[in-house]
Order: C-alpha cells, then structure tokens, then sequence
C-alpha cells in the first residue's frame, strides 16, 4: 500500500508528506512560486517512474549509459476537469548506449513496466522520442 498526504499551510501552498519521505512544497497559485503544482508533479512522477525503469533494465543489459534526462509537455483538456490528453516524452541519453537497447529500454517501461504512465494513458495519448548524446 502506497500512503501519502498534503497539508495545507497558507494561501494556496500545501505542504506534501510520503510515509517515510522528505516532505516538499506543493503550490496551485499559477505562478508556482513556492514548489510544484499538483499536475506538474503529476509529470514529474511519469519522468521519474520511466527514469528508473530505464536506468534498470539498460544496467541489467550492461549498456554503458553515463547519464539520462527525460523531460515531458503535455496538453490538456480546454475545459475543466483540465486532464492531460497528450503528453510527449523525450529521453535523453547519454553514452554509448545501442540505439535497439534504448528503444527496447523505453518500449517496455512505456508497455510494461511503469505503473505511472498505464494509470494516465487511461486519460491522455503517451508518446515519445528519444535523443542520444555521447
């Protein structure tokens, strides 16, 4: 069971708190002068859950990855509820990683793998590219 919880502090600022994690700010004030708003963290949450399935499973290849960046964008729906309907994907990958390992990497968190990118590609199309740097 995954538990967490977000209290509020003041004005539109909350405080974020994981069971057993480092408490970080959250802001919903359009600006996000303070932290994160929820649907950003929502996007960091996919960049991250991808992040670590393709870290692992280029490791378990042996690929000689030295670094990677995944970055999102995502549209939303005009009216509210605002929910995603097509977020893009880009890995950026560092070393001299097999351009087929990457692919493969990035096919099976996408397909498999990362828990967050199935719950939201419920709602919103999920594609990528992926950017190879020495």
């Amino acid at each position: 069971m995954v538990t967490t919880s977000v209290e509020w502090k003041q004005g539109m600022q909350f405080e974020g708190r994981p069971e057993g994690g480092h408490a970080f700010p959250i802001d919903a004030d359009a600006e996000h002068t303070h932290g994160p708003g929820p649907l950003q963290l929502v996007l960091t949450a996919l960049c991250a859950c991808t992040s670590v399935d393709v870290v692992s499973i280029l490791q378990k290849k042996r690929e000689p990855i030295e670094g990677l960046t995944v970055s999102a964008t995502a549209e939303q729906a005009a009216t509210p509820p605002r929910v995603f309907t097509h977020i893009h994907l880009t890995y950026r990958i560092r070393g001299k990683v097999s351009q087929k390992a990457a692919e493969d990497a990035v096919s099976l968190s996408k397909n498999k793998y990362c828990s967050v990118s199935k719950m939201l590609e419920k709602a919103a199309k999920i594609d990528y590219s992926i950017e190879y740097a020495s």
